[in-house]
């Protein structure tokens, strides 16, 4: 599995979760500061983030904005001081999946690691396949994306080849191309891979003039 990132200042501290995690066999990676994680670490390599509110240089809050532009974002857990718990409560309100308050108690954190670490199973799963997909979809050509566009609204390849004005031999020859490189064998299974894609992603770069 994936290891666990602990980014806090206090070495006390990462030694005593890694230890505490190493009880479920769960790995995980210490980091001194948020720098030192944004520097050395890509944020999709962990199934969670247990990060300490207040460090010395960036904060746990300013790394978490930090962190909101990443491709993907596993689930994440603050750790806070009682002075802190307003800003990590707005932390959770802005996507944080948790936050504890220090001293936390061992069985609630662990409870809530592995909580969090099935939720990351779906998630991550649900984001790959998505990210195979848009990458499926760049590969199409302008008028393949045209073609394809049409074809999900149900059009049968006379219609198509007349709405575009191309043959119906060249509309085979694209819809054949369009099922390779999605990778699926009907226009069910095409319907059902790209049901909650937007329009504008699949028609793309798409023009009128595409090639034919």
């Amino acid at each position: 599995m994936r290891p666990i990132a602990i980014i806090d200042d206090d070495i006390a501290v990462r030694d005593a979760l890694s230890l505490l995690f190493e009880t479920r066999e769960w790995p995980s990676a210490g980091f001194e500061s948020a720098e030192h994680f944004l520097a050395a670490a890509n944020v999709a390599d962990y199934a969670c983030l247990v990060i300490d509110v207040r460090m010395t240089g960036m904060t746990g809050l300013e790394l978490f904005a930090e962190l909101q532009g990443a491709p993907y974002l596993p689930p994440v857990i603050f750790l806070t001081g009682h002075g802190d718990v307003p800003m990590a409560v707005s932390a959770v309100k802005g996507g944080a999946s948790d936050f504890l308050e220090k001293p936390y108690d061992h069985k609630v954190l662990l409870s809530k690691v592995e909580e969090y670490l099935q939720n990351d199973v779906a998630a991550r799963s649900s984001w790959e396949t998505r990210q195979t997909l848009s990458e499926r979809l760049a590969s199409l050509t302008p008028r393949e994306r045209e073609v394809l566009r049409e074809l999900l609204a149900g059009k049968l390849n006379k219609q198509i080849a007349d709405a575009l004005d191309i043959s119906i031999k060249t509309v085979e020859v694209h819809r054949a191309r369009i099922y390779a490189k999605l990778r699926v064998r009907s226009a069910v299974e095409l319907a059902a891979q790209l049901k909650a894609v937007p329009i504008a992603e699949i028609v793309g770069e798409a023009a009128a003039g595409g090639d034919s």
